[in-house]
């Protein structure tokens, strides 16, 4: 039997070298599981499922809205600040979408659609709704590419490193 010691180091320890290594070796660390679920959890409380994306070739995000574009908006507005790029979203179709109901009412009641209109109206809306999707699915996709470019940014890495208290040989192994 014989015994082997090896002198073991943390992180900050390191050669830059070594600390390159060992920044290379784990580029993958933060997104080797289900990076996405905090982001495809935030899309379902705002009544948004997101059904897929891909941030790299594909540069997309699809989904299906659970709730009228309304409540969706009413969603955002409720749980996403004034800066959130959603907030814009949600700002801009909501305008509108009340400039359509204006400009297909009767008169009297600004937020009932005159029934002679009610054809042009409801294409026009359905439209309208599909143009939020593509938006709301385009904000999400923005998200998850800058949730992604953080995750394997090298500063992310060396604070999962350090969180996580890893040790290394000299060289850059992890132990």
């Amino acid at each position: 039997m014989r015994t082997i010691r090896t002198k073991l180091y943390k992180f900050a320890e390191l050669s830059e070298i070594s600390k390159q290594k060992v920044i290379q070796s784990l580029s993958d660390i933060n997104v080797d599981c289900e990076w996405w679920d905090y982001i495809y959890e935030d899309a379902l409380r705002i009544g948004l499922k997101i059904t897929g994306f891909d941030i790299d070739r594909g540069n997309y995000c699809s989904g299906d809205l659970l709730d009228s574009m309304i409540e969706v908006c009413a969603k955002i507005f409720e749980n996403h600040g004034e800066t959130c790029e959603t907030y814009k979203t949600a700002q801009s179709f909501l305008k509108k979408w009340a400039q359509l109901v204006a400009e297909h009412s009767d008169g009297l009641q600004k937020d009932k659609v005159c029934e002679d209109k009610e054809h042009e109206f409801d294409q026009l809306a359905d439209e309208l709704k599909d143009q939020f999707l593509i938006c709301l699915c385009n904000d999400y996709r923005i998200m998850l590419q800058k949730e992604y470019e953080y995750l394997t940014s090298e500063m992310a890495i060396i604070e999962t490193i350090e969180a996580n208290d890893y040790e290394f040989t000299q060289d850059g192994k992890m132990f």
